[in-house]
């Protein structure tokens, strides 16, 4: 009650949403009624009920500013374009510390390993996440709602130095790329200070410093959870907002000794089998597929 209260205070002119989890959908609808700027560093909102909040958005005249890293540099580089000219958006990710690792090499894995991101200090559920590849395909998800492009138009390459932050490639094959620094300064600031930009606390990149760029393809059979995004993004619906709720459970439990980081992949996998086609049309029917996702979620735990 508190963050909805929040959310549509009348002095507040934007409403930066930093929340982790689904727990963020309710306050940025709240800011969206109250007809506030929402800038959204919440991706789960968007995953969960992306077609709701968009919808919802262009009643109230308002818009939903991308703070996300990825998806405020793809923001920005789609500045001016005609979208109708886009052939691709490409996000790039870290691939996490277990880049290079097979499944064999997974099983052992302790929450402390999979909380030491290699570049970005984050909060634990999304820096599990990351490590599992479901981050990313989060954003995949927010991406194809946010600039309102096909799921298979979206895809994943491995940038381990997270120098380059997204890149879009137009109908004529050329690709515009955001490169920055690794630091959350740069999108808040965007955010905040858009259309406008203004100087930065930050010093400028040095590329002679970073020196090279490397990029590698995603793997999706060691790492599942992205694929299993695109499945529920293909899927739509209420699929989304299922996997995401099995998802925060799997990771809690994780991060609780309950269960192994392979298991988080196996849970998402049986939630998403478990659920029924649904549309997502309205928050009755996202609060409906979050409580199934984390009760299925939770079943597959309690079998163990």
């Amino acid at each position: 009650n508190g963050l909805l209260e929040l959310a549509g205070l009348a002095d507040a002119d934007i409403v930066l949403n930093a929340l982790v989890g689904a727990i963020g959908l309710e306050p940025t609808l709240a800011a969206i009624e109250a007809g506030k700027l929402v800038a959204m560093a919440n991706k789960e909102p968007l995953v969960m009920a992306g077609g709701l909040i968009l919808d919802q958005a262009a009643s109230k005249r308002t818009t939903i500013l991308p703070l996300d890293s990825e998806p405020n540099a793809m923001w920005q580089c789609l500045k001016g374009e005609e979208r109708a000219e886009v052939r691709r958006l490409i996000l790039t990710a870290s691939g996490g510390p277990f880049f290079g690792r097979t499944l064999a090499q997974m099983g052992d894995i302790t929450p402390a390993q999979a909380l030491n991101h290699p570049t970005w200090e984050m909060g634990a559920k999304i820096t599990v996440d990351s490590a599992t590849l479901m981050n990313k395909g989060f954003e995949v998800i927010e991406a194809s709602w946010l600039f309102g492009v096909n799921i298979d138009q979206v895809e994943v390459v491995i940038h381990r130095e997270s120098i380059v932050h997204s890149l879009v490639e137009f109908a004529d094959a050329t690709m515009l790329a955001h490169l920055g620094k690794t630091d959350m300064i740069l999108p808040i600031q965007y955010a905040l200070t858009h259309p406008q930009r203004r100087a930065s606390p930050l010093q400028g990149l040095d590329l002679a410093q970073v020196a090279r760029l490397s990029f590698a393809a995603p793997d999706r059979e060691n790492f599942p959870c992205l694929e299993l995004c695109y499945e529920a993004g293909r899927r739509g619906g209420v699929a989304p907002a299922v996997l995401n709720a099995a998802n925060e459970v799997a990771v809690a439990a994780f991060l609780g000794g309950e269960i192994g980081f392979l298991d988080i992949a196996a849970i998402n996998r049986f939630a998403l089998d478990s659920c029924s086609p649904a549309p997502a049309d309205s928050l009755a029917a996202v609060r409906a597929a979050d409580v199934s996702g984390r009760q299925w979620a939770r079943q597959w735990i309690g079998r163990r």
